[in-house]
């Protein structure tokens, strides 16, 4: 199950069809308020809406329609996407595994202010019920709650795969790696590509490096 990001014009389909290649079942999302999805946009309830989409696909009925095995249900997330995926994950042992693709932390984003203001803005695309001072707003006001390292203790429970980039990014997944480890979390499998935040050039690369990892879950 993949989460994507902010907006979320890189949904990772392509990632998603080579686990499906691999015999994996392969599910993408919108949140709300975002791509046509009902309701208005908020950061808090994104990990929510993930957490509702791996409830209906362990509801009995839709599992066995779907043909899916609630006993390995992997959540995966870039980006923003990756926030969602640590905040969801932290929260719900009974997961398989979990993947975060240049995971954002939501608590501590780029700039304050208007350098905020301004940052959403250009990442508001096809989102409902919200303007670039909102999103701000929220973000200022929940920066504590946001922080992604409030999922290490969770996280330590699940096998990860953590996956960086020259994005400017990874020195804040290196320091939630730190954590995770400091709280007995020993299931850690990292890589690191010299790419940008989308991979461009690196898209068959980071298909492989998921799909070797997710083959050696057991």
């Amino acid at each position: 199950m993949i989460c994507h990001g902010l907006p979320g014009n890189e949904k990772n389909l392509d990632l998603a069809q080579a686990a499906r290649r691999a015999g994996w079942n392969a599910v993408t999302f919108n949140y709300r308020g975002s791509w046509g999805s009902p309701g208005n946009f908020r950061f808090a309830q994104n990990p929510e809406d993930a957490a509702s989409v791996v409830e209906y696909l362990r509801a009995p009925s839709n599992a066995a329609a779907l043909g899916i095995d609630t006993r390995r249900i992997v959540l995966a997330g870039h980006s923003m996407g990756g926030w969602v995926t640590a905040m969801t994950a932290s929260k719900d042992s009974g997961l398989f595994g979990a993947i975060l693709i240049s995971a954002a932390d939501m608590g501590r984003t780029r700039g304050t202010g208007e350098q905020l203001v301004a940052s959403m803005a250009d990442d508001m695309e096809s989102l409902a019920g919200v303007t670039p001072q909102t999103m701000a707003d929220e973000i200022t006001a929940n920066a504590e709650a946001f922080s992604i390292g409030n999922a290490a203790p969770g996280l330590a429970r699940l096998p990860l795969l953590v996956i960086t980039s020259d994005d400017g990014l990874a020195p804040a997944v290196a320091a939630l790696v730190e954590a995770i480890e400091a709280q007995g979390g020993k299931n850690i499998k990292t890589a690191h590509f010299a790419t940008d935040h989308g991979y461009s050039d690196h898209r068959m690369a980071l298909e492989s490096e998921v799909l070797q990892w997710l083959a050696g879950l057991k």
